[in-house]
């Protein structure tokens, strides 16, 4: 029986591609870009240069450079998860790493398969901004969640600071000092832009709005509402901690109970996908004879629209509003 290692070898190349971005970045920008540093990016870019100005100049560049490029062709179906993501690679330098990875795809493609010259050529320009994608998104989600996570815990840790007497503003700058990233560099970002007289009211709106988070927009609201009638903003930000908190754990239990669902609409679509990947490796002459018909073609069409649908239709299933 003749075995064909092509599709395995079209994942690794694929997996090589996600690896070799994740190894740039780190290699380009050092460990205080890793959502996992225990030192926030900000305080670590501070503690090298030393220049707060600078420092916040680099930070305010990085945060809104994606959503500026979104009329580069293509680059808007990354734009906002890029910039969800901070990814401190600039859009132009995005795009050279896609190009960059799609030609290393090809040589491997080249050296490893016998596909055709087209084939490959769409295969590789695939898997260069695919690859790009995957990663960007991988890194989206996890900042977005691990955001959720922090906001509780550092409404709650201004709530103490204004107890003892501390402004706003200096309230922010301790979250900033006691929390990882991300919300520690992203509060650190407003404690700076508050200093140099930006109004912390409306750096919480810019900052809702960039995450599009909506416990972050009643964040941003209870300030700016106390900014202009008064309140007493410890008492505020307290009943708003324990709605976030609320929320949050509201939403981790919808997100268990519809976990099972979600990995069976996961194998239900992906199924397909690997019997046919299987059945190449096993059998690459298994659809010889058929190949030459005049139904192969549409059918290949359909089957491909109606695993598209299959892909879409699990999604909205799964995908449950609260």
């Amino acid at each position: 029986m003749e075995i064909s290692a092509a599709p395995l070898i079209y994942v690794l190349i694929f997996v090589a591609v996600v690896v070799i971005v994740e190894g740039v970045y780190l290699t380009v920008f050092g460990k205080s870009i890793s959502l996992d540093s225990r030192v926030s990016r900000r305080l670590a870019l501070m503690q090298k240069n030393g220049n707060r100005e600078q420092v916040l100049e680099q930070l305010r560049k990085e945060m809104s450079q994606h959503m500026a490029s979104r009329g580069i062709p293509l680059y808007s179906l990354l734009a906002s998860k890029a910039q969800k993501a901070n990814i401190a690679f600039t859009p132009k330098q995005l795009i050279m790493i896609m190009i960059g990875l799609s030609v290393f795809s090809y040589f491997g493609l080249t050296l490893a398969t016998e596909a055709e010259t087209p084939v490959r050529i769409v295969i590789a320009a695939l898997m260069g901004i695919g690859g790009v994608y995957f990663w960007v998104n991988k890194k989206a989600k996890k900042r977005v969640s691990m955001m959720e996570e922090q906001l509780a815990d550092a409404v709650e840790l201004m709530v103490r600071s204004l107890r003892v007497g501390h402004p706003f503003a200096s309230a922010i700058g301790i979250v900033a000092k006691e929390v990882p990233d991300p919300l520690g560099t992203e509060f650190g970002l407003i404690a700076d832009e508050s200093a140099y007289g930006r109004n912390v009211g409306d750096s919480l709106k810019s900052f809702a709005e960039r995450m599009d988070n909506q416990d972050l927009r009643f964040l941003a609201v209870a300030v700016s509402i106390q900014q202009q009638s008064g309140g007493n903003l410890a008492e505020i930000l307290e009943g708003l901690s324990k709605v976030v908190r609320a929320r949050y754990k509201l939403f981790r239990r919808v997100r268990a109970i519809t976990a099972e669902a979600k990995w069976s609409g996961m194998f239900l679509s992906a199924f397909p996908l690997a019997a046919l990947v299987a059945i190449n490796m096993i059998d690459p002459n298994y659809y010889e004879d058929v190949k030459e018909t005049t139904a192969f073609i549409p059918a290949a069409i359909f089957v491909g629209v109606m695993l598209t649908i299959n892909v879409i239709y699990m999604k909205i299933m799964t995908n449950i509003k609260v």
